[in-house]
């Protein structure tokens, strides 16, 4: 009972949140979709790392290391240098630049005709395509945690379940049956009603009260995550026997090789290393969010001034790639030691959605009640924050730049209201939720999802860096960038379909759609010199901008000092942020053999760190204040 207590606790904040707000998001988009650009940065960057946190990623950690061991992890913990390049280049941008989304830009930033398709194709690239894909692969974590907790066949009355029965076979529909051993239309039935339930919830506050009741619920959706899942990692330790002995107890399992391969924070083998180092070196700028475009980019918008907006990226940057992996490590090892797997059973795709569901069972298994209760309540506040944003954020694009911009100015020559606009807004909502269940239905697990999401947002990233880096980029660079990675990954998933070879995949897309990106730029015109002028003396963007820069007459090289500056920030942030995760990761949990002393130099040298990047937040410079 007392579960049911705290999670229907969290149910009436999130409802209240978004009927308080209903009033002011109604005004119009900006107050529906950027909360009136009045958030704190302490709570935009909490919102984020909500939203990041998801109840898929927990769930997608443990099944990375059971099939490739810690290591795996980098391929998200790589994005901490994107998140931390997002604080210190462009969330400032984003918050100078005043558009209401990133499709929303395009016009800003790019002349002629073009720009309109442009803006309308992102919008559809982006607000859908991607974003139903995302969206999928986090329901897909929904119905793990369904399965596990919410037996709808021994609830409901037994007439009313039979008639749902009935209809999902009528349907043919199959969703989830992955490890409880249920009928698979019982498990699919069971799946649906649980979805429709916290969707309705999660779409009713979402639509309701816009951006601000998103934020609310995020930042006590990650209060109680993080409580929770701390609360499961001291239970995952006790029954282990204690963080001194993981180690030992999942040699004495997995051998010495085995147990090397799965708590070694580097890969441990020749062949790895070239995979590794392309995932380090290319993964986190060719990717989707690589200028924070998407509800990165929109937190920062929202934001009251651009400190607000420095401070949001780097809050979001530790909280999300040092503490909640450092807690998450310690239970998907744990999982490790009470839920032994066959290591020859490792690459199957039914594998990984077995191991990654353990997560779930494992709150079951070993939390009594009212911690079980706190950490399902976070697991499904964390479900609706990533559901939350990407509904609200998918909107954006559908009443901004599709219903506002194309089919009223530019096709009915009219303007529409606000309140129209608002409920033009609350309705995509809707719309996008289906896609997204359509996506999911056909999904096998998180990282089937994952990866293709992947894969589609590594075609576009080189090309919105350089939009924000490089004068001479124009509209054409950013469309052949999109084509490219539509056309591309078809073909590289086909002849490069076994997951060892994600890395060639990545490396292959990342060449393919800059080159082409690139070779477009020169063979096409160049944008307007007064577009690239406003732009410049709007948004002040850093590196290659000479031209633009003499037009407002300043020094040519100015743009380019700040850059070399902000570089210098990115990298101290990122050493900082990584050396520190990896150097306590050691000190928990490291491998056999594993010296202490290098553990505590990495941490040492993460504080050391911390002054040059940490001036950048607290002040603004004398280059920042001439570009203000």
């Amino acid at each position: 009972m007392i579960d049911l207590v705290i999670v229907a606790a969290f149910v009436a904040y999130a409802i209240y949140s978004g009927l308080s707000a209903r009033r002011k998001a109604s005004t119009g988009l900006q107050e529906y979709f950027l909360a009136g650009r009045t958030i704190k940065g302490w709570r935009a960057g909490v919102s984020m790392a909500a939203t990041q946190f998801a109840a898929d990623t927990p769930l997608l950690v443990v099944g990375l290391i059971a099939s490739g061991g810690i290591f795996l992890i980098w391929q998200l913990w790589v994005y901490g240098i994107a998140f931390l390049m997002m604080g210190f280049v462009f969330a400032v941008h984003w918050r100078r630049a005043g558009v209401l989304t990133d499709a929303e830009f395009t016009e800003l930033r790019y002349s002629a005709r073009g720009a309109l398709a442009l803006r309308t194709v992102k919008a559809l690239y982006y607000g859908t395509l991607i974003n139903c894909v995302v969206l999928a692969f986090v329901l897909v974590a929904a119905v793990r945690i369904a399965e596990v907790f919410l037996p709808w066949h021994e609830w409901l009355n037994a007439d009313l379940y039979q008639s749902l029965l009935q209809l999902t076979r009528a349907t043919g529909l199959s969703i989830g049956n992955t490890a409880t051993g249920l009928d698979a239309d019982v498990s699919t039935t069971n799946n649906l009603i649980s979805i429709v339930a916290l969707m309705s919830f999660t779409l009713f506050y979402s639509a309701t009260g816009g951006l601000r009741s998103v934020i609310a619920t995020d930042v006590v959706q990650f209060t109680l995550a993080m409580i929770g899942t701390l609360a499961y990692a001291f239970v995952m330790v006790n029954a282990t026997g204690g963080l001194s002995g993981l180690s030992e107890r999942i040699v004495e399992i997995y051998g010495q090789a085995k147990a090397t391969e799965l708590l070694s924070f580097s890969p441990t083998g020749e062949a790895l290393l070239l995979p590794f180092l392309v995932i380090i070196a290319l993964q986190w700028f060719f990717q989707m969010n690589s200028d924070g475009t998407g509800y990165l980019a929109q937190r920062s918008m929202a934001c009251r001034t651009d400190r607000d907006a420095r401070v949001a990226a780097v809050v979001f940057s530790w909280l999300q790639i040092v503490l909640r992996s450092l807690i998450w490590i310690v239970i998907g090892l744990g999982l490790l030691v009470l839920y032994p797997f066959d290591p020859q059973a490792a690459h199957s795709d039914n594998f990984i959605a077995a191991r990654e569901i353990l997560f779930v069972q494992g709150i079951d298994d070993l939390l009594q009640p009212g911690l079980r209760g706190l950490m399902l309540t976070g697991l499904l506040a964390a479900l609706a924050s990533t559901v939350d944003t990407h509904l609200n954020w998918g909107a954006s694009y559908w009443s901004n730049d599709l219903y506002d911009r194309l089919v009223c100015r530019a096709w009915l020559k009219r303007t529409p209201g606000n309140r129209e606009l608002v409920w033009v807004a609350r309705w995509s909502n809707v719309l996008i939720l289906v896609l997204a269940l359509i996506i999911m239905s056909q999904l096998g697990s998180i990282q089937q999802g994952w990866k293709m999401s992947l894969l589609l947002g590594a075609g576009t990233g080189s090309v919105l860096v350089l939009r924000w880096l490089w004068e001479r980029i124009n509209l054409y660079s950013e469309l052949a960038a999109i084509v490219v990675a539509l056309i591309a990954s078809g073909f590289l998933l086909h002849f490069f379909p076994e997951p060892d070879q994600e890395w060639l995949r990545l490396a292959l897309m990342a060449l393919l759609s800059t080159v082409a990106a690139v070779g477009i730029t020169f063979l096409t015109p160049a944008t307007d010199p007064h577009v690239l002028s406003a732009f410049y003396r709007r948004v002040k963007p850093v590196g290659w901008w000479r031209k633009a820069a003499i037009a407002n007459n300043e020094e040519s090289d100015i743009p380019l000092i700040r850059f070399r500056r902000d570089v210098i920030l990115v990298a101290t942030g990122s050493a900082s942020l990584l050396f520190m995760l990896v150097g306590i990761g050691r000190l928990l949990v490291g491998a056999p053999g594993e010296s202490i002393l290098v553990s505590l130099l990495l941490v040492a040298i993460a504080i050391a760190a911390i002054p040059f990047w940490w001036s950048a937040i607290v002040k603004q410079d004398a280059l920042d204040q001439h570009g203000a």
